[in-house]
Parts: structure tokens; C-alpha cells; sequence
């Protein structure tokens, strides 16, 4: 074992926090359109062939108790990797999103390499469904991005230039380095403070909604949505900002409209929305680990002008970007550097029952190339990415932008959200009503 075996903390944190109500993995359902009636089977036979060949499938995570590392865990391969015990052919299923949400609400197994296919022939033969899981100890969105495209067609990308070699560490730091480390520890004490101070005052004021909380149930549904992103465009060269603060604001919308058809109303509900940002650097340690921070961003679903609501998304998203995602309550996962291994396996369900605390719904953006993604030379129609659910919340939003198109993909506790179309509905429905303010 060597110190670049193990677990960044992060990703021991994600290994820690999971549960059986609370799995910790990312999800993606591929959807393909079908060569073929056995495109499906024969998309199983491809990606278990070619999950033998990449080396980050056969990685399994193992809990280490030696004195270095102790309560802490080493990615390492596996050798009795079997992909055969990863990939698996489906009966034909006649709604892709339903099979999706039971898929998503099993745990992965954690002796093994913690990630799974699912290959789903769709019922009319046209077509068929991957679906994707990857443990979010084992990759973060970027890199279970890397790990699926391993196993699709190749694609044509460009060459990425070899990272240079880090020099050795030295055992015992000299006296500058000493003096760097003082100063750092000064300031991360600073920046814990300020993180601390931002979450307390996160949770004051305004109220967020029964609606995004739940006990755990351990059920879970999902729903998918596409929108073309040339309306976002569209929106946002008129009312301003990013394609990112289109997308969001229209998430508050659809909440404020999902709300008052359900009768919960939507009157001072302004729910803290987390937004992760990756802080992943290629020469840092651990390049394959969690490096995340985040901007939390109150959703102005009691705001009943759609524009307004935009512009109160974009103004609190450019202030957060103007202090960095090194400070506010968004950056409380920073913390985790600081936390030794066994701080993070006796504190990880405490830790899971604080996220609560910290945000009300989840609103993460997940990177697809701009290429057509294939496998077995059928084309990738629809991609839509899934976030894990954090202990006591009820609902989860990702977004990914695929060849022209948004997928919003939508996770919610089946139990809490029984009606998670109506709000998959109302993102569509959000979306035109901006348009429509937009005018002509």
C-alpha cells in the first residue's frame, strides 16, 4: 500500500456517509436507439468484453486498519474481478425511468468494484437503455464519465498531454516548508470559521418546504426531462446571465409551480439549493478523487415573476463566484481534508444526518462530451445523469447538456414524491413561461 492507494478524503467521506436508506452512487440512463431486437443483448456481451480492459473497473475499495491509515481505505484491484458480476441483461422493460428508479435505490456491493450496467431492451425493439452506477468513493461525475466511455465506442478526442512527474516528498519538510504549513493551518482554521459562520446564517429566515424533506424510506424514483438548449439561449441573451443560472432559475420555477398545484404552497419558500464546483487540479494528489466545493444559492421560489427569479439566481450566483468556492456554506466538503480517516468513519453517519442542515435540494451539472456517444455503433439518443439523495431530503436535480439538448435528470424518495412527473412537467412548462416573458 502507498499513500496514492489511498482514499482521498472526500471519497472516504462518500464511503462513510452511505447507508442502506442512503446509497452513495452516481447514476446516468444511456437511452440508444436500436440497430436491432438484439442490440440490446449484444450491447451486454460489448461492455462486459471491454470492462476487463479498463483498469479503473477492476478497482475495488478496502477498508485499511494499519496505524498510518488507520479507519481510512485503499482503492485497489480486484483479483477475482468477474465483469460478468457487473453487467446485466435485463427483460425487456417498457418504461426506461421506472426500471431506473428501482436501480437507483439498490446499494452497490461493496466487496467488489463498486459500480454496475444495467442493460435494459426497451419493449418495442427499437430501442434500448444503459444504465450506469458508479459509487462516488469509486468517481466523481468527470471521472464516472471516463470510466463509461471506456466501455462505449471509441470517439475521436484529443490527445491529452502526460501529466509531469511530481518530485518525491521529502520525509521530513525543512524550515520554509514548515513555515508554509504553519501559515496554511492559520488559514484553514480562518476558512473553517468563515464556512462555519456562512451555514449558520444559510439556515436563517426564510423557510424552505416539507415537500423537499423525508424520512428515509430507502424507495426512489426517477423522471427525466429534455429541453433544447437553444431556448436556454434564447432566455439568457435576452434576461442575461450564464446558460448555468438559466438552468437553475428554471428549477426554481418549477418548484414554485409543482408546489402550489399540489397545495403546498410556495409563499416564503426559499430553499438552499447546494451547487457543487469541482476543484479538481491535474497535478494535485489524488487526481482521481473527489475534489469538490460548492455555492449554495437560495431558490426564489416565492417569487412570482419568472424574470425576477432569473436575476436573483444570477446576482447570487456572481457574488458567490466573486468570494470563490473556498468560502460560504458551499465549501463545507473542503473540510474534509481535515478530518483524519477514523474522524470520517465514526462521524459519517452523523455527518449524513447534518446535510440538512447544510442545504434543501441538490442542483449539480454533470459534463458530456459534445460528441454523439455510441455503443455497438448504435447512436445515444438521450442521457440523463442522477445524484445520490442526502439523508433527510427528498429531492435531487442534475443536469447534463448533450449534442444541442439539456437532460434534466431527477431523483426523488418514491415515498415523499409520489408525484415526481407533475414536477418533471412543470420544468418543461418553466421553460416556455420564460421564453413567453422574454417576448417575441
Amino acid at each position: 500500500m502507498t499513500a496514492d492507494d489511498l482514499l482521498a478524503p472526500l471519497d472516504l467521506a462518500f464511503w462513510n456517509l452511505e447507508s442502506a436508506e442512503h446509497p452513495m452512487h452516481l447514476g446516468a440512463l444511456g437511452v440508444f436507439s436500436a440497430h436491432s431486437p438484439t442490440a440490446g443483448a449484444h450491447a451486454a456481451d460489448l461492455l462486459a468484453a471491454r470492462a476487463s480492459g479498463v483498469p479503473g473497473l477492476r478497482m475495488r475499495i478496502r477498508d485499511v486498519w494499519q496505524p498510518l491509515a488507520f479507519g481510512g481505505a485503499v482503492r485497489e484491484a480486484d483479483p477475482d474481478f468477474d465483469p460478468r458480476r457487473h453487467v446485466r441483461l435485463h427483460a425487456p422493460a417498457a418504461d426506461f425511468q421506472t426500471a431506473a428508479g428501482r436501480l437507483m435505490e439498490r446499494p452497490l456491493e461493496r466487496g467488489r468494484p463498486p459500480w454496475e450496467a444495467h442493460v435494459l431492451p426497451g419493449e418495442d425493439g427499437a430501442s434500448f437503455a444503459v444504465f450506469f452506477k458508479f459509487h462516488h468513493a469509486l468517481a466523481d461525475g468527470l471521472r464516472a464519465l471516463t470510466l463509461a466511455a471506456a466501455v462505449l465506442d471509441p470517439m475521436d478526442l484529443p490527445e491529452r498531454r502526460p501529466r509531469p512527474a511530481e518530485p518525491a516528498r521529502r520525509l521530513v519538510p525543512d524550515v520554509e516548508r514548515m513555515r508554509e504549513l504553519l501559515r496554511g493551518a492559520v488559514s484553514d482554521v480562518g476558512r473553517a470559521l468563515d464556512i462555519g459562520a456562512s451555514l449558520a446564517v444559510s439556515g436563517l429566515g426564510v423557510r424552505s418546504s416539507t415537500a423537499l424533506t423525508a424520512a428515509p424510506s430507502g424507495t426512489r424514483r426517477t423522471a427525466g426531462v429534455v429541453i433544447d438548449l437553444d431556448d436556454v439561449h434564447r432566455i439568457r441573451k435576452v434576461a442575461g446571465g450564464t446558460v448555468n443560472d438559466v438552468l437553475i432559475a428554471v428549477v426554481a420555477g418549477a418548484l414554485r409551480r409543482w408546489l402550489d398545484e399540489r397545495g403546498d404552497g410556495s409563499a416564503g419558500v426559499r430553499p438552499r439549493a447546494l451547487i457543487p464546483v469541482s476543484q479538481r487540479r491535474p497535478r494535485t494528489a489524488h487526481p482521481q478523487g473527489n475534489r469538490l466545493s460548492g455555492y449554495v444559492v437560495r431558490l426564489p421560489v416565492d417569487d412570482p415573476d419568472p424574470l425576477g427569479r432569473l436575476a436573483h439566481v444570477r446576482t447570487t450566483m456572481d457574488r458567490n463566484k466573486d468570494a470563490g468556492p473556498a468560502r460560504g456554506a458551499g465549501a463545507v466538503a473542503l473540510l474534509a481534508d481535515h478530518v483524519p480517516a477514523l474522524g470520517h468513519r465514526l462521524g459519517g453517519p452523523l455527518a449524513g444526518q447534518a446535510a440538512r442542515f447544510w442545504f434543501d435540494i441538490l442542483v449539480t451539472s454533470v459534463p458530456l462530451p459534445s460528441l454523439g456517444l455510441k455503443l455497438g455503433g448504435n447512436p445515444v439518443d438521450e442521457v440523463f445523469p442522477y445524484a445520490p439523495l442526502a439523508r433527510g431530503q427528498a429531492l435531487a436535480v442534475a443536469v447534463s447538456t448533450y449534442r444541442g439538448r439539456v437532460h434534466y435528470g431527477l431523483v426523488a424518495d418514491a415515498e415523499a414524491v409520489p408525484d415526481l412527473d407533475r414536477l418533471a412537467h412543470a420544468l418543461t412548462a418553466e421553460v416556455e413561461t420564460l421564453i413567453t416573458a422574454c417576448g417575441p
